[in-house]
């Protein structure tokens, strides 16, 4: 039976947003991209903090960043990649399960290249309020996120 939602510390990920998965780890598109490409891998087991990974997580979760970082770049016509991990709630991880951030990026796509960090920690503290709180959302609707990942799914192999 296919999975229907993975687990992402306490929230849902819909199957038609992740786009690659392994045995220990998925990739999925970004409820609110900082930039176009923006997507979050992580290890299908629950794990708070980097520390906490196995060496075959640690292995499997890099390997993914790597390939899909290489292949993300070449789809949106980028020049470099921002990777970020948050780990732990004082380095402004909002939710808590281990992920890493890929970003591909090209020129000026922020005044201040530094600025992109300050995004995405507005993005993921705006996230988890909306998420807490029923408010109406601006994100994505999943059918948009799906079309995203149906595209990635054609370049991994």
């Amino acid at each position: 039976m296919a999975v229907e939602y993975y687990d992402f510390g306490p929230y849902k990920i819909h199957h038609s947003s992740v786009f690659h998965t392994t045995d220990l780890s998925f990739a999925f598109v970004n409820l609110r991209p900082v930039v176009p490409g923006h997507v979050l891998v992580c290890p299908k087991r629950e794990v708070k903090r980097v520390a906490d990974l196995t060496d075959d997580e640690n292995i499997d979760l890099w390997r993914i960043t790597q390939k899909l970082g290489r292949q993300l770049e070449s789809y949106h016509n980028s020049s470099s990649l921002t990777f970020c991990i948050q780990d732990g709630p004082h380095a402004g991880q909002s939710v808590p399960h281990v992920h890493i951030h890929i970003l591909p990026r090209k020129s000026g796509d922020f005044e201040n290249n530094d600025d992109i960090y300050e995004e995405i920690n507005e993005k993921e503290k705006e996230l988890k309020r909306k998420l807490e709180v029923d408010i109406e959302r601006k994100d994505r609707s999943l059918e948009e996120m799906a079309q995203e990942a149906d595209e990635y799914r054609k370049f991994v192999l």
